[in-house]
């Protein structure tokens, strides 16, 4: 494992990342496993606390990659083996089970606890050469007087030490604080998808038998809100709640009061819960949807939430992080290896990105629309449950979904394709100044 040398903030990195989450660690595991002198900077102390638990089967392929697939398993994260949809009134839907759809060792994936998965990432990024040094802020990122392309970062220590780094590109892998979108005012939200989400914890709270006991459940509100149910290790379950600002905040603004209240609204979830106990604070958070207008600039590229976020009902968050993070690796490291940073080096990558995050996207609309429901899609066209279940476990690239897209909207009107996302931005426009 390498340590920090001070001595050496003025000598150039192949890469700097911001930013030691799923995208980021993938980002850097990825390059520093490539040969490339990598650094990665992340402002909080790992491990730390993080919402996101609930994973996606496909995310099985990147963590291969990453050689921590088999890993999961020692860990012994609760094992996750299907996705299930409950009424308001308790009916559950068949539920969606992986290894029905297709026979691999990753129809099985995991519900985690975020400061263990995410400290697993770190060390495989420290493992595989990334010096990785916590507790430090980046400030802003550096941009050339002549080219006004991204040269490095500007960050402080806990100590308030300001260095400087430079690198011929830097990944900004800030997750929702969105260095770049801030900076920049390339943030875009989703104005329909503009949820909040209220959760805490419950132990002794009620498991499903057999092989549901690990599943997450979407349990549905009035009025398409909905609840999510994930079991996880040492008996406790993440329940969250997610609705319209207006709706949630009604008549209180005391999450406890709010997450009392709703819970009568759920058969399921109020049987489910009867005999827990809630344990910890309760957590808050809202803007769900958004992507920024760029995935990159001259000298950066940006990955996981810090290029934008779909609302979590499919618990897509991690897989898109991992995912991003992966093809910004090859993407980086080929741009590194012909001498162009451009930006337009990195828009097929952009492109990629957002075309997952469409094809779920349309599908979120249709969630929360009141016409559509997945067994009424399923009872008009059985034929298309296995392409149904492909997006809702992450198994979006190299797919053609015109047919199932069309049958659903056939029942809810889906929201044309986003441009924006996959663009770069043009010379001198839309940048933060030169620090």
């Amino acid at each position: 494992m390498k340590t920090l040398d001070p001595t050496e903030t003025d000598k150039p990195w192949d890469a700097i990342v911001i930013g030691a989450g799923p995208a980021g660690s993938t980002t850097a595991a990825l390059l520093a496993e490539k040969g490339r002198r990598v650094l990665v900077l992340e402002k909080e102390k790992f491990p730390r606390y993080h919402i996101g638990e609930s994973m996606m089967p496909f995310c099985w392929f990147t963590l291969d990659r990453l050689g921590l697939a088999e890993k999961m398993d020692e860990i012994g994260f609760t094992q996750k083996h299907s996705v299930q949809f409950v009424t308001t009134e308790g009916k559950i839907s068949r539920p969606f089970y992986f290894f029905q759809h297709y026979e691999h060792c990753s129809a099985t994936t995991w519900q985690v606890e975020r400061s263990v998965f995410d400290q697993m990432l770190v060390d495989k990024a420290r493992e595989n050469g990334a010096v990785v040094v916590e507790e430090t802020k980046v400030l802003d990122v550096i941009r050339d007087e002549e080219t006004g392309a991204v040269k490095g970062v500007r960050s402080e220590s806990k100590e308030g030490r300001v260095d400087t780094w430079y690198a011929p590109i830097t990944v900004d892998a800030t997750g929702r604080d969105a260095l770049m979108i801030a900076k920049n005012k390339w943030r875009r939200r989703d104005p329909a998808l503009n949820k909040v989400a209220i959760w805490t914890y419950y132990e002794d709270a009620v498991r499903d038998p057999g092989l549901d006991a690990g599943s997450t459940t979407v349990a549905y509100l009035p009025g398409k809100g909905w609840f999510w149910y994930i079991p996880m290790r040492d008996n406790r379950v993440s329940v969250g709640v997610v609705a319209e600002r207006e709706y949630l905040f009604k008549d209180t603004r005391d999450p406890g009061e709010i997450m009392a209240r709703e819970i009568q609204e759920n058969a399921w979830i109020k049987e489910h819960l009867a005999p827990a106990k809630q344990v910890g604070e309760y957590w808050v958070t809202g803007e769900y949807s958004y992507r920024s207008d760029y995935c990159a600039d001259d000298g950066v590229v940006l990955v996981g939430d810090a290029f934008g976020f779909l609302d979590p009902v499919f618990s897509s968050g991690v897989f898109l992080a991992l995912k991003s993070g992966e093809l910004a690796a090859d993407a980086i490291d080929e741009a590194l290896t012909n001498g162009d940073v451009k930006a337009s080096q990195f828009q097929e990558y952009g492109k990629q990105v957002c075309w997952g995050m469409e094809m779920m996207r349309k599908i979120v609309y249709a969630f929360y629309n009141e016409d559509f429901s997945f067994a009424k899609l399923i009872k008009m066209h059985p034929e298309l449950r296995p392409k149904l279940t492909d997006l809702l476990i992450g198994n979006v690239y190299g797919q053609d979904f015109s047919d199932l897209l069309a049958a659903v909207d056939g029942i809810a009107e889906l929201p044309a394709d986003l441009d924006y996302g996959m663009k770069i931005p043009t010379p001198g426009k839309g940048v933060a100044a030169t620090v």
